[in-house]
Parts: structure tokens; sequence; C-alpha cells
């Protein structure tokens, strides 16, 4: 097939005309064309009074070769890549070992997935509920304020990024095309098949629960085996080389390659890998608030009088702003339509997320406001440090709260003008169980403040209202990034533990569940090349 890229049409275009468009670049007659299909949809909405889509199209034609003879100083008309994925090892009949997989998420979920294709009936152990029991306990704290520290938002089937919007687009390069294995995974598990060709393509938490039980039923059918609320207590490790694991109810697994894809919210296996000694260094993360805006507002400036179009949908944005004290303040994790969520892993904290459903129709949208922080300058104290930093502010956010798991919140106008809010303005906060209005000023360090303050004015030049009296701003968010990185070499395994492949966002080597995903897969051929040697 032939593969063509940038190709632009206006917003509201037919199919016939995508078809047309697709003759008319190619210079070929409808007798010439045999079928289309979109690899890739977005849209450039720079100006709202022209919004464009623009596509990928592979197109399959009579003659290929003498066509594309006709485009080759043309960039945007090449042949379509081969991105099939294709195993690159088989488990022998003999083999025994079975490599262990620590954490459920996506990473983790992906690479036991790999293994029992490959036919290696990999061991998961997870140390949180299966996802509905675990669906159960989260909603107890959105709900009764009940709090399970075994079983949340951040533990548990699916790991973080179920109670989230599920984005699914990843700046990483992918040179692989391991993201289209894992989007084809996904599909084959019931996500909507237009994740397959969608520029930003997200599933919601609902259609994800449902997902990962699928994706587990298909390790199981090929002979893996999942254990829940079996938590790693200690790595079992002789002359540097891994022996397998031990439990919290003290049973032992044995096995000389464990996978550690324990998500970033695994502060006591980080204790733990600390005390031991594998390798580990401090790395950055960040730091901020939830923000709140009408969802309605949202669309109008970023897409005028297109707002509200089916092709479009929610509109989302990406913002940055680098401040006088030398910070950066950046948007992240925006979702659209969407509730701030309440996303604490242990007792007595309070941390918050952001996540949409897959209509993304909620009246609110929201994203984190973070502050890039660093070892080296904000705690330099030793690795965990990063860890003890986030442990203070999602303390001090509980105690601002009310000590009831309610999240501290202000008005941004007040937050502005360095005042307490006494009342609420016309956004509605999603929070749950509920947020008490206070002076966020004492919610974060000092630098974090001032660097928010100077940067919500400059966004508001970029999104006119983005700094509105009554946009409502939640506190805390820390749990961007992992604080640590697990750092591994090319065989993937651990700098000093032969044996352990640190893998995903807790290891500090991906951030959403695409990029953890895909780099679940090439742990997996790590493991699967050393077993096979």
């Amino acid at each position: 097939m032939l593969r063509i890229t940038e190709l632009k049409l206006p917003l509201n275009h037919s199919d016939v005309d995508l078809q047309s468009a697709v003759l008319y670049r190619l210079q070929i007659d409808l007798d010439e064309f045999i079928r289309y299909e979109i690899f890739r949809q977005n849209h450039d909405a720079r100006k709202k009074l022209d919004i464009q889509m623009v596509y990928t199209i592979d197109v399959e034609v009579k003659n290929e070769t003498k066509i594309l003879d006709k485009f080759t100083d043309d960039i945007h008309i090449n042949q379509t890549p081969d991105t099939q994925y294709r195993f690159i090892t088989h488990a022998k009949p003999e083999n025994k070992i079975r490599p262990i997989i620590i954490g459920a998420g996506p990473c983790g979920l992906l690479a036991t997935l790999i293994l029992a294709q490959m036919g290696f009936k990999p061991i998961m152990l997870e140390r949180g509920k299966s996802v509905r029991e675990r669906t159960k306990d989260t909603f107890g704290l959105w709900r009764k304020r009940e709090f399970n520290p075994e079983s949340n938002v951040q533990f548990g089937e699916g790991g973080a990024g179920t109670f989230s919007d599920g984005k699914l687009y990843t700046q990483i390069k992918d040179p692989n095309h391991y993201g289209r294995k894992v989007l084809q995974e996904f599909v084959k598990a019931g996500a909507p098949p237009e994740i397959l060709y969608l520029g930003k393509p997200h599933i919601g938490t609902f259609r994800l629960v449902s997902m990962v039980e699928e994706i587990r039923a298909t390790i199981e059918s090929l002979g893996g085996e999942i254990r829940f609320e079996s938590r790693v207590d200690e790595l079992l490790i002789e002359n540097n080389h891994v022996q397998g694991v031990r439990l919290a109810n003290g049973e032992t697994l044995e096995s000389p390659h464990v996978v550690l894809a324990v998500g970033h919210s695994a502060r006591d296996t980080f204790a733990m890998l600390n005390k031991i000694g594998v390798y580990m260094e401090a790395k950055p993360f960040s730091m901020g608030f939830r923000i709140e805006h009408p969802q309605s507002l949202i669309d109008q400036c970023r897409f005028g009088d297109n707002a509200g179009n089916s092709r479009l949908g929610a509109a989302d944005y990406k913002l940055v702003h680098h401040c006088k004290n030398g910070r950066s303040v950046y948007s992240f994790c925006m979702c659209p339509g969407g509730t701030v969520v309440a996303a604490t892993s242990e007792a007595c904290h309070v941390v918050t997320n952001g996540m949409s459903q897959y209509s993304r129709n909620e009246r609110n949208a929201n994203s984190a406001i973070v502050v890039g922080i660093t070892p080296e300058i904000d705690y330099p104290q030793h690795v965990l440090a990063g860890v003890d930093l986030q442990r203070h502010w999602e303390r001090q956010a509980f105690l601002l709260g009310g000590e009831n798991y309610s999240a501290p919140a202000q008005l941004v106008g007040d937050f502005l003008a360095g005042k307490p809010s006494t009342k609420f303005g016309s956004v509605v906060p999603s929070y749950t169980p509920s947020v008490t209005l206070t002076d966020l000023r004492s919610a974060l360090p000092d630098y974090a403040v001032t660097a928010i303050q100077e940067a919500l004015p400059a966004f508001d030049k970029k999104i006119k209202g983005f700094a509105m009296h009554d946009a409502l701003l939640t506190g805390v968010e820390t749990r961007t990034s992992s604080p640590i990185r697990i750092k591994r070499g090319e065989n993937f395994q651990s700098l000093n533990t032969v044996g352990l492949y640190p893998a995903g966002e807790g290891a500090g080597y991906a951030g959403g569940i695409l990029s953890a995903a895909i780099d679940g897969i090439k742990v997996a051929e790590a493991v699967a090349r050393a077993i096979s040697v």
C-alpha cells in the first residue's frame, strides 16, 4: 500500500470528499483505486475560523510501483511501512523457567501478555485486588471516605491508569511500532477500534475495566498465572543474581528473571530495594494543583464557533510557562469533560488526579498545573528524599482538607490575590468525597506557589478565561511521575542485580499508559532472550 501523510481537508468534509482528495493527491483515476484506510486522524485548530482535519491515509492501488515512481521527491507519499508485530522467539518445550512480573499495571500486563504469547507461562503478582473488586474499594473512598491501603487508585489490577482519562498517546520514539501492537491488543480486548487511528485516542475508566479483565483472561488461557493480593515484601538475591521473591504471607517463589513493574507509588518497594542495595537514583518530578474550568470555556477558546462539533469532541490544551524564579510550570494530564479524583495510596494523605469517561461529557475540564522540581536543588539529601517530599505535602493537604480525605481547594482569583476562599463561584468542584475551601499558599513550597501565581495569568493570555476568578484549584498533585529511577543497562537488567528488570513508570522509564505498555513489551523481549540463551 501507499501512505499519504499531511492530507488536509475542511472540518466538515464528507467521506466522498476524502476519497476524492486521495485520488487527486495520487493523480489517479477511480479505476486505478482499490481501497483506502485511515492510519491517523487529527485536527489542526490553530486557526479557529479554518479548523482542518489532518490525515495519514494508506491506499491500495493498481500499479503501485508505477504510481510511486511519480513521487520520488515527495516526502508525503511513500510505501506504507510494515507495522506488524513479530515475536522474537518462542519458549522451547523443555523450558521450565517461569518469569515473575511484579505489578499488574499497563507495563506489567503487556509484559505478562507478550511472555504468555511466546509460551513462557509467566506469573504476575499484584498487591491489590482484581479490577472489579478494586473499583469497589476505590469508590469506598470517593463515596464513604473508607480507604484501603492495598486496593485503591494506585494499587490493583490495571494500575493507576485505570482511573484516569485512559489516554493512549505518547511522544516517545517508537521505531519498532510497539505502540501499534499495544493498541491492537487493546482493541482485541474490547477497546473502541478508533483508537487505532485517532491522533489522541482515549478509552475512559469504565471501558478500561472490562478491557483489563479480557487481557487477564487471555493471559490465563495461554498458561500464565495471575495472583492478586500478593504483595512482594522481599527480593531474594544471591551473589548479585535474582533468585526469586518472598510474599507478604511468607510464601517464596523462585525465578532467575523478575520484572519490576510496580508503578510510581510503590514506596515501600522502593525502600526495600534501596535497603538491599539495588542501584537507583533520585530523579526529577513535579508537584502542583488540579485546576477546573467549565468545559464550554475551553471548547470556545480552542474551537470558536466550531465548539461542539462531533469531529472535534471536548477540547484539550497544553500549556507551559518559564518563571522568573527559574521554575517551569506546565499543564499535565489534561482531562476534557472529566473529574478530579482522590488518588492517595497511603492513609491520612490527600492526592489528586484527573479522570474522564469515554464520553468526556462532564461539565468541567481539569488538568494538573505543576511545577518542575529536581533532586539537585530541592531534595538532595538521599535517594528517597523525593518520596519524603511528596509525603510531606500530601500530609499537609490532608490536614488542610479537614483530616477526613476532603481535599483543600481555593478559587483562582483568591489564590492570585493571596486571600483564603470562603465560598464557591460558578465552577462546581468535581472531587469526591468533598473539598474544603482554604488558602492553598500553605499547600506547596513557597517557590512552587510563587511560580504558579506567575504562570496562571500567563496562561490566561493563551486561553482567555484560564485565570478566571471562579476557576478552582484543588490540592495536591504529587504523583506526576516516579521520584526515583532504578537504572538498567542495554539488556534491560538492573545495573547491579542480574535477572532484575526494572520497567515502566515506577522504575522511571515511562509516563502514561501507552509508554508503560511499550516498555513492558521491550522488557518481555529482553526476558525471553535471556531465557532462550
